[in-house]
Parts: C-alpha cells; sequence; structure tokens
C-alpha cells in the first residue's frame, strides 16, 4: 500500500489537472492526445482507489468482473491461466493481500471488481451480462450416487419439469416457507461442470456488490483442491487462514464482530483424510492440530459454532460429510430446456445463427441432453459458431465423439497462432496430455499434483507449456497457497483425450493400455487370439467399463468407440500421423456390443451400450422398439431381454415427461405387470407416480 498512499491525489488536485489540461490549445491537444488521455485516466484510477478505499462506501458500485466470453457459465473460467489475470475467487485472494484488512465487504468488492481476464479468443465480458441461472433445488440427501455423470445427466433432464422448488445460489442459507430452523452447514452436490463453482462465484460477487446476504461480514473461499497442498501442515486454523489470506493476522475472526462464511469447494477434490468420527476436539481458534483435523471440527460445529459453512461437491463424494453434520443438501442441475437456449442468445451475439445452433442441437436428443452442463454448451457453442459462421467444410458434429474431436481441432488450431508454438509438435503434446487423462481417470483423478505429472513423463516445464498453448484444455493453476495444481478443463475432455491416446496407442504401436492395469491377466488369457486386432482393444474397454461399479469408463468406452469411425480418423489427421486400421471391421464390435444387452438382467447398466451403438451409427435395436411403440403392437409382443433394455432407453431419453407413468400403455397377454414393473424399475422411478 506504501505505492498507493504515495500518489494519493485529492478531488481538487485532479479537477485543476483536468482543466488545465483542456484549457491547452487544439493544436497541442492533437498531438498530445493519446499521452492526456493516458495521463488522466490513471489518475482517475488512482483516485478512485484510494478514494474508494479510504471511504468504504456503503454502495458498492457495478461488476466489473470480466470473464472469458467463451466461458461464460462453466467451471473452466475458474481455472488460473498461466500469462493472463486470474479469475473471480483467484484475483480476489491475491488482490486481498494488498489491502491493510478484510474488515469491510466494500474492500473486497473493490477487489473483486479489479478482477478483469484476457482473452485471445474474445473480449472480455461481464460475469452478470453473461450469466444464465442455474437451475438449483434442495435435495433429500447428500447420499452417494454411483451412476456415471452423463447418467445423471439424463435423469436430471426428465426431472426438469417436476414440481421441485427451485432456489438461487443466492439463497441456500435461507430457509423455504414452512422450514424454520436456522442453516449452518450447506452441501451443494452437481456432475462435474455443472456450475458449482460458477454459483460460489455469483453468491461472492452478488454480496461484494451490496445485492445479497448483507448479513455476512466476511467470506473465504478455501477450495480443497489448495488445500491439499497443506496436508502434511500442522497449525490452527487462524495460521490457516493467514497463509492464504495474510491480512487477516491481526483479526479475531472468533469475535461476534463478524459473521463468517466458509466455502470449501470441490469436496470430490480433497485429498486429505477427514475422519469424522475423530475424538479430537478443537475449540479454539488458535489452537494446532492437522489440517484434516482443523476442517472436521470446522464442518462438524466445534469449531466456530457460528460460521457459515458451504461445501461443494460431485455426487460421488457427498457421503464424505455425515448427514448430521449438514443442515441443508442442494443440488445443481445445471440448465434446463428455458435456459439453454437463453445460454446461446447470450453466448452468440447473431441471433439467427443462435437459432441455427440451437436448432441443430435439439435434432440431436443426445446432444441436447448433454447441454445441461453449462461447460457443454460451451464447448458446443465453441465449436458450432466457428463452423457455421465460417461455412466451414465437413459434417456438423451430431456425436459426442465429432463435437469434442472439432473441438480439440480448433484448440490446437488456435495454439498455432501463438509465439512458442513451432517448438512443440501437436501429436507429441496430445499424447502426453492423453496418457496423462488415461492414466488418472483409470485411477478416479481429475485434478494433479507435480508428482502426478513425472509419473506420466511430463516434466513441469513441459507442463507450463502445455497449459500456456491449449488454454481451453488443460490448465496450470497457482492458487490461494501459490502451490501448482494441473487439470483438464473439464472431465469429459479428459476422457476424450484419454479415449484419444488408447486408440492411438494401439493403431500406432499395437499396445492395449488396458494391458498395463493390474487386471491384464483377463486379457491375456480370453482375447490372446485377437490381440492384434482393434475389435480386442473394444472388447476389453467393452469389459472394463461393465466392471466398473461407478460407470467412470462410460464416457470414454463411448469416445474410444466413436474414434475408430472413418469420419472421425479423417478430422484426426489434421493432429496425428496414424489414426485408422484397415483391419478394423466395426461388425464386429456392434455385435458384441449387442450380445453383452442380451447378457446383461440390468436394463439400466445397458444405456451406456446403447449410447455405444449411437456412436458407432447403429440404431436397429432401438428403431425396432420405436416402432413396436408407435405401431401398438409392444402390448402384443413378447420382449426379449434386448428389447426390455432398448425400452428402457428409449424412455428415459425421449423428449417427452412423464410425471405419472401409465402401465397400462405397455401391458398385454405377452408380458405381466409385474414383468413390467421389474423390468421397467430404471423408468419408473424417474416418475413421480405409476398407474
Amino acid at each position: 500500500m506504501g505505492f498507493i498512499n504515495s500518489l494519493k491525489i485529492n478531488r481538487i488536485f485532479l479537477i485543476y489537472l483536468v482543466f488545465i489540461l483542456l484549457m491547452l490549445t487544439p493544436h497541442y491537444i492533437s498531438c498530445m492526445k493519446s499521452c492526456i488521455l493516458s495521463i488522466i485516466t490513471t489518475l482517475l484510477s488512482l483516485f478512485y482507489y484510494t478514494h474508494f478505499h479510504s471511504q468504504k462506501s456503503n454502495s458498492p458500485g457495478s461488476s466489473c468482473v470480466s470473464m472469458k466470453s467463451d466461458q461464460s457459465v462453466d467451471t473452466s473460467k475458474t481455472f488460473k491461466r498461466r500469462h493472463t489475470s486470474t479469475d473471480l475467487r483467484y484475483n480476489t485472494a491475491q488482490n486481498v493481500r494488498q489491502v491493510d484488512s478484510i474488515t469491510n465487504k466494500n474492500e473486497f468488492c473493490l477487489l473483486v471488481m479489479s478482477g478483469v481476464g484476457t482473452s485471445k479468443q474474445g473480449n472480455p465480458t461481464l460475469l452478470n451480462e453473461i450469466y444464465t441461472e442455474l437451475y438449483i433445488t434442495e435435495s433429500e440427501s447428500g447420499e452417494i450416487n454411483n451412476e456415471h455423470e452423463m447418467r445423471q445427466i439424463e435423469t436430471h433432464s426428465r426431472r426438469a419439469a417436476t414440481e421441485d422448488t427451485p432456489i438461487t445460489c443466492n439463497e441456500i442459507f435461507r430457509p423455504l416457507p414452512g422450514q424454520d430452523k436456522p442453516i449452518r452447514t450447506v452441501l451443494t452436490k452437481g456432475v462435474a461442470g455443472i456450475g458449482k463453482t460458477v454459483s460460489v462465484q455469483k453468491f461472492i460477487l452478488d454480496w461484494a456488490e451490496g445485492k445479497e446476504n448483507q448479513d455476512v461480514q466476511l467470506i473465504f473461499p478455501l477450495p480443497f483442491r489448495e488445500i491439499n497442498l497443506m496436508k502434511d501442515k500442522t497449525l490452527s486454523l487462524s495460521d490457516l487462514l493467514h497463509v492464504f489470506f495474510p491480512e487477516t493476522k491481526e483479526m479475531d475472526i472468533s469475535s461476534d464482530e463478524y459473521k463468517v462464511l466458509f466455502i470449501f469447494d470441490g469436496l470430490d477434490e480433497c485429498r486429505l483424510s477427514l475422519d469424522f468420527q475423530s475424538d479430537v476436539r478443537l475449540c479454539d481458534v488458535s489452537e494446532s492440530a492437522s489440517v484434516d483435523v482443523l476442517l472436521m471440527n470446522l464442518i462438524v460445529g466445534k469449531l466456530l459454532p457460528s460460521a457459515l459453512i458451504w461445501i461443494t461437491s460431485r455426487p460421488a463424494a457427498a457421503d464424505l460429510v455425515p448427514s448430521e453434520c449438514v443442515h441443508r443438501v442442494t443440488e445443481v442441475r445445471g440448465f434446463n430446456d428455458p435456459q439453454k437456449e437463453e445460454y446461446f442468445r447470450k453466448r452468440i451475439s447473431d441471433q439467427s445463427l443462435a437459432d441455427i445452433i440451437i436448432s441443430h442441437l435439439k435434432s440431436s436428443r443426445s446432444l441436447f441432453i448433454m447441454c445441461h452442463i453449462p461447460v457443454f454448451c460451451w464447448i458446443s457453442a465453441t465449436v458450432l459458431e466457428k463452423m457455421l459462421s465460417e461455412a466451414e467444410s465437413g459434417e456438423i458434429p451430431k456425436t459426442l465423439t465429432q463435437m469434442y474431436t472439432h473441438f480439440l481441432i480448433l484448440q490446437t488450431n488456435i495454439k498455432h497462432e501463438k509465439d512458442y508454438e513451432k517448438t512443440v509438435k501437436d501429436e507429441d503434446m496430445i499424447l502426453k496430455l492423453g496418457k496423462l487423462a488415461f492414466q488418472q481417470l483409470v485411477k478416479g483423478n481429475l485434478i494433479f499434483y507435480e508428482e502426478d505429472l513425472r509419473e506420466c513423463g511430463i516434466e513441469e516445464t513441459e507442463a507450463a507449456v502445455y497449459s500456456g498453448l491449449c488454454t481451453q484444455i488443460f490448465r496450470e493453476e497457482l492458487g490461494l497457497f501459490q502451490g501448482k495444481v494441473f487439470c483438464f478443463v473439464h472431465l469429459s475432455i479428459q476422457e476424450h483425450l484419454a479415449a484419444l491416446y488408447a486408440h492411438h496407442s494401439f493403431i500406432k504401436t499395437r499396445i492395449n493400455v488396458f494391458d498395463k492395469t493390474e487386471q491384464s491377466l483377463y486379457f491375456k488369457v480370453v482375447t490372446r487370439k485377437k490381440k492384434k486386432e482393434l475389435f480386442g482393444l473394444h472388447q476389453r474397454a467393452v469389459d472394463e467399463a461393465l466392471q466398473s461399479k461407478n460407470g467412470h469408463l462410460d464416457l470414454f468406452l463411448r469416445f474410444l468407440l466413436g474414434l475408430s469411425l472413418k469420419s472421425n480418423q479423417t478430422l484426426l489427421r489434421e493432429l496425428l500421423t496414424q489414426t485408422g486400421s484397415r483391419f478394423y471391421i466395426k461388425e464386429e464390435t456392434i455385435q458384441y456390443i449387442k450380445q453383452k444387452i442380451r447378457q446383461n438382467s440390468s436394463p439400466e447398466r445397458s444405456i451406456n451400450l446403447f449410447h455405444c451403438l449411437n456412436e458407432l451409427g447403429d440404431d436397429s435395436l432401438v428403431e425396432e422398439i420405436q416402432d413396436y411403440l408407435t405401431s401398438g403392437k409392444i402390448k402384443q409382443i413378447k420382449l426379449s431381454s434386448s428389447q426390455w433394455s432398448a425400452l428402457v432407453y428409449v424412455l428415459l431419453t425421449s423428449e417427452q415427461k412423464m410425471d405419472v407413468f401409465d402401465l397400462k400403455q405397455f401391458i398385454g397377454a405377452q408380458n405381466t405387470a409385474d414383468e413390467f414393473l421389474q423390468k421397467l424399475l430404471p423408468v419408473i422411478k424417474e416418475c413421480r407416480s405409476a398407474q
């Protein structure tokens, strides 16, 4: 602050200086126009900063938080970019170190308003201009969900029209009508990329601007991915906050003077051992303990019981915090159908082009369902806007694999515009990132640290280059604690790159990536004869995906199979030297998948296999069932196991909302009510009632 204080200029001096400059003759003004404007702007900015900081006005101005226009409502904008400014959260945390204390939210607002991000790909966009409200509801519990997150999105797409009461991110600590108990701890769950972190950012921004939650004096955003870097430390809560926010050293946060909110973003990324059964009890903010013990005591309310706690998590980790410690569970469901259209109309200035893009996405049910995820809307808008506005030749993406492959090509083309790209070959970079993506996907990791990168043969300098070249694919974060954290922009991008690595490794070297896992004996014994065929890789991948307890390889499998098609191999020639196999016949894979559908007693587990058939261009089973439904013959047909699974898939991916499931549409002489209830249970669970 010394530099700022030395430049404090009072209002009279500023007005006088501007007056003198305006009195200059036109000749001097024309010669010194740019210099004069620069001086005025700089001085006014300095005055605004010092005046705002000293007066601590209670009416903060409008938001100047700038977000990249191609990252409006997705998790990707939470990542810190190398060589660019950071996002709202990190910018706030870093700039807060420049002030004497965080005792007033107006200071916080000033810091938030200085968080301007830059982009070589587009003009900065105000968060409040581009932000699209997300569909958030109160959830019954934080119970674990073992389905792949894409399957959960399909479920949410059917529930969006039901009678759930939506709430906004600013209302999460407010009881609903009829609720009178105070809410201290909120757990917000949602799949990757659905908008949890952006909801946190919006909450902080509206608070800082004086719009919402003005009873809160202090907000401490503490992402788990950065807390992980301190997992071996022993310190007090005051010391922990001092590490992240040095200006809190002289503050007594346990004082009644402050109402404090702690935001722990990304519980699923936590690598601490949170033992809520521990007997270690902390009541004093100055008492030292391991970081996991600090957090546990803070969450359960033993430490700072008056503080508010907000935790965000992907569904699979939602049960890490015991339900008795959580007063409200909310669920971010992304965009409902009207919000999808709103996003594209805000994101794309040419409204006629936006109409075309929306129409195209609606024509593909699988793509339109994916648009519940804000980050997929961003990916689709990025790809389709470029392809349609520039009249590029080639087929417009209709499948997930096509969309993500076009996105990868687009990002590598952008890389070529950068100064230091000549030293990095596309193929080397993509395959190294793909190897990292695959190995960490198998382990279930979405964030990586330097030791994880070294295990995959990526040195720190390489990672820095990759994150600098492909900012929309791979990110290096320098967060509050200044430790380095790496991740892909979204889980689906990691899954696509992992599939690309698996496909290319087999095509180029005949190496099956699953051979390096612990289950390699299965492959060696059962599929030895097919080792040199691409079908052998696909067969193994199908089996591995079906054996997964949480479906973590489901989308990877869809991408892997989609990449084997000639259309996608043609696209990949822009990136890789060798993309396909002359000996691959996709019918072998199709028949193997259909065999697995017949053998699988659970139609629910077969749903992803139908998505795989769609990626391979085979919809025969689905079309057969659709014909039965349209003609009314469904009552007269004795359905096989494959047809039962196809019926479940058709009903779950239908555009029709079924709040009430009418069994009479299906029950006939060939199929009993009990049989329908058993086989169609996945569909009935998504309805309010059945009759």
